[in-house]
């Protein structure tokens, strides 16, 4: 395996996930608003749970 990579998809998301866990630990309110706005953006639905 090649250990001099010159980017590293991986850590990349690893960093973003650490970023928004920090972001939305604690603030359930502050998450459903932002994925809101963002179905909203994308024009994305959930599909309902049978």
């Amino acid at each position: 395996m090649k250990k001099n990579k010159s980017y590293d998809a991986v850590a990349e998301a690893r960093k973003i996930k650490e970023k928004l866990s920090v972001k939305y630990w604690g603030h359930p309110d502050q998450l459903m608003k932002d994925l809101k706005a963002v179905r909203k953006r994308y024009s994305l639905r959930l599909k309902a749970a049978k």
